[in-house]
């Protein structure tokens, strides 16, 4: 049975599956391209449950944005080199397009949405039978709002959302870009757990001077609360100092154009996973006696 050069293009063009791959589904279906087809969405499955357990911590951090809707998604693959690959590099940002249309608010929600003739989740299990590794759609953030909203992404591997009431779009972005460097854990001071409060105020008590613990509690106290403050000033997005402008604080940039920040998140590409590091000169020698 001849498997023409012509079949095989139209079923790469179609699957996106190698030459090799084309040709064995051809040859195993009868020349029948959707049976083919079926047969590589089935064998790319497969190897995506046999690749499934392996760390993907590398990846991007994508966006999606249109008018009062956006979207961040991380993707995660193996290496560093498929994370580079146009592929791969295709597949995210057609799944943040398919997170921003479809509305979905997580990722298992996002698994199901349409993407190509199939779903994100077909399209993802595509995309390992292509480039040999693991590839997981781990992390999505969005927000849908009538206020001001950026999306800012650094380098491929930090994303930001920021939500601003009042302001600009430029001052929204401003603070997506502050956020993205400075990476404050929370919005505000009233976002700061008070167990986080209460260890800081011991903390500050510990370091209190002798000469200081002297002092009569009203002004120890000032001085305790002065520390505790600056402290989670630093942790709050609002008590830094100002990327744009050092010479500001972001409370102070907000207050000038008479806006409040309302919400933000920032995803960083492999937050959280532990990497497994391969000592390859130590598996030579152990493999070869010498360990």
């Amino acid at each position: 049975m001849e498997i023409t050069a012509g079949l095989v293009k139209e079923l790469r063009e179609r699957s996106g599956a190698g030459m090799m791959e084309c040709k064995k589904a051809l040859t195993e279906n009868g020349r029948d391209i959707e049976a083919a087809m079926e047969f590589l969405r089935k064998t790319g499955l497969a190897k995506a449950d046999k690749k499934a357990g392996r760390v993907a911590a590398e990846g991007r951090v994508v966006a999606a944005v249109n008018g009062k809707k956006a979207v961040l998604v991380e993707v995660n693959s193996e290496t560093d080199f498929v994370a580079k690959d146009e592929n791969f590099i295709a597949f995210a940002d057609a799944v943040a397009k398919a997170a921003l249309a479809s509305g979905a608010t997580d990722v298992e929600a996002l698994k199901t949405a349409k993407l190509d003739g199939g779903t994100v989740e077909d399209a993802r299990a595509a995309l390992i039978a292509k480039v040999g590794e693991n590839v997981q759609v781990r992390r999505l953030a969005r927000i849908d709002s009538d206020n001001h909203i950026a999306a800012y992404i650094h380098g491929g591997r930090i994303g930001v959302l920021v939500e601003v009431k009042g302001g600009s779009d430029e001052l929204a972005r401003g603070l997506a870009m502050h956020v993205a460097a400075m990476n404050p854990p929370y919005l505000n001071a009233a976002q700061v757990p008070a167990e986080i409060v209460a260890k800081e105020k011991e903390i500050a008590m510990a370091q209190v001077s002798d000469k200081d613990k002297g002092k009569p509690a009203e002004i120890l106290e000032k001085i305790v609360s002065g520390k505790v403050n600056k402290v989670v000033s630093e942790m709050c997005l609002t008590g830094q100092a100002y990327v744009l402008d050092t010479n500001s604080t972001v409370e102070a940039a907000l207050k000038k154009e008479g806006a409040t920040a309302v919400s933000m998140q920032r995803l960083a590409v492999g937050e959280g996973i532990e990497k497994v590091v391969e000592d390859y000169a130590a598996e030579v020698m152990k493999q070869a006696g010498l360990a």
